[in-house]
């Protein structure tokens, strides 16, 4: 690939769009060899290269749909003798799907055991949704102004809490309170990084050179 080369959009399930991350691919499959008991980082950047230059040769209008990349990092891992990989690649994504559908958000906000208890096994009166990330990434864009990439991490990030927890049901407080403090916490990583970037010898020979 050329510089030149326009870059891929990923479509999302749910019908967003951000830009292709090769990286992300090597840690899909570094991720799916651990999961088979084959961690081999040097297989994984090598099988991700090849995943990357078949999406970029047969993409259409420049955008791949993530349900694609997956299908096709599942035919390159089986293709390889590395098919228990792509067994449990296929099984994570398969059960993340199942959690999301299996998961509710309920905008009630419980005052004792009684409504804690009711939270998880009368759902008849609640008001409730399903679970979607994409709300926490258009919450976080519209009402906070972050960078659309940014919201997106911040919204994985309280996913996978919210998978952890186990629970049938999760107040709308509840999540909202994990969406806070996880964006705080990737705002303040990154202006520390900025900080200590700003503060590198070598890039600040390189801003004076240039004023110079």
């Amino acid at each position: 690939m050329t510089a030149r080369t326009p870059k891929l959009t990923v479509v999302k399930t749910d019908g967003a769009r951000e830009p292709y991350l090769h990286t992300k691919v090597i840690g899909s499959i570094a991720n799916a060899l651990g999961a088979a008991g084959q961690p081999d980082i040097t297989a994984a950047q090598e099988l991700a290269e090849a995943v990357t230059f078949f999406l970029y040769r047969n993409a259409t209008n420049r955008a791949v749909s993530a349900n694609h990349i997956l299908s096709v990092i599942e035919a390159a891992l089986a293709g390889t003798c590395f098919e228990e990989a792509a067994v449990a690649l296929s099984e994570h994504h398969f059960g993340r799907r199942l959690k999301r559908c299996r998961i509710e958000v309920a905008r009630s906000r419980p005052g004792g055991l009684s409504d804690a208890d009711n939270l998880s096994t009368d759902h008849s009166q609640q008001v409730k949704s399903r679970w979607n990330k994409s709300r926490i990434v258009e919450y976080l864009v519209a009402k906070h102004h972050l960078h659309r990439q940014i919201a997106r991490t911040v919204a994985s990030m309280v996913e996978e809490k919210v998978f952890n927890m186990g629970l049938p049901v999760i107040p709308a407080g509840l999540v909202k309170q994990l969406v806070l403090n996880d964006a705080a916490a990737v705002l303040r990583a990154q202006n520390q990084l900025q900080t200590a970037c700003g503060a590198c010898p070598e890039r600040s020979r390189r801003e004076q050179s240039r004023t110079a």
